[in-house]
């Protein structure tokens, strides 16, 4: 692929198209090779594009991990020009997208799911940052799928990868799931709302579905009211009237596995 092309993996319509994405910096890369071993037997694997200055971190770390993953070396300007930060570190992965129609994540750390597991479903969240952090929540707290509506934020975005410190790798998720086909696959459904019911009560945990809305808008009324969802509230002071969305996630999944 050529590295002109590489730099275009930047934009979602080019992840869509050549089917890749980009993980940049050590620390993303390491996350990734916890998983390429399983992941990427066969077809496409990562290439690994780095300068002449991370070639013995390579062979520390590429080489001795049993791993298929092809690595170039570039010149430091040719690295700039791949980069979205302002100073790269100087390597950057690209990435398969294991399944291009589904947007499946990873699935090594999947085999042994009990059957408790919980879905969360986002509609049409835009932050990358509160994607990136929810991410990294469900990852910390296991045996969650995340469900994300149409017009979500691509959870490959640049911003999302590295917000999510590599827990992208760690959690199952599905893309485009629409709010209307949730009640084909589940029939419980719990969201939040500030009359609701406390979530430390016993029945929080007894859901299929936890809705989670649009930062400004919210889960659409009328969509929670076909789906005969149950409103449930974080208790706080009351000096303020929300919370922000990856702060929310965050706390209902405390509780649910706790």
């Amino acid at each position: 692929m050529k590295l002109s092309d590489v730099k275009k993996l930047h934009q979602k319509k080019y992840r869509s198209q050549f089917g890749f994405y980009l993980v940049e910096g050590e620390h993303l890369v390491l996350e990734l090779l916890k998983v390429a071993h399983n992941a990427y037997k066969s077809g496409d694997v990562p290439t690994l594009y780095i300068t002449a200055d991370y070639e013995s971190w390579v062979n520390k770390h590429v080489l001795t991990a049993n791993v298929q993953m092809n690595v170039e070396t570039v010149s430091s300007q040719q690295m700039q020009q791949l980069s979205d930060t302002k100073s790269p570190q100087g390597i950057i992965a690209r990435v398969p997208l294991l399944d291009a129609a589904s947007h499946h994540a990873l699935p090594q750390t999947f085999a042994n799911e009990p059957a408790t597991q919980k879905y969360i479903y986002l509609h049409e969240v835009q932050d990358p940052g509160n994607l990136g952090t929810i991410l990294r929540t469900l990852a910390w707290f296991g045996n969650f799928t995340l469900l994300l509506s149409p017009n979500s934020v691509d959870p490959y975005n640049s911003k999302v990868v590295r917000a999510s410190m590599g827990a992208i790798f760690h959690v199952n998720m599905e893309l485009n799931v629409a709010l209307e086909s949730l009640s084909e696959r589940f029939e419980r459904f719990a969201f939040l709302d500030m009359d609701g019911e406390r979530i430390t009560s016993d029945t929080f945990s007894d859901y299929h579905c936890y809705l989670f809305g649009n930062e400004a808008r919210g889960v659409p009324a009328q969509a929670l009211s076909q789906l005969n969802a149950t409103a449930y509230t974080i208790a706080g002071s009351g000096k303020i009237d929300s919370l922000n969305l990856a702060s929310a996630v965050n706390i209902c999944a405390y509780e649910l596995t706790r």
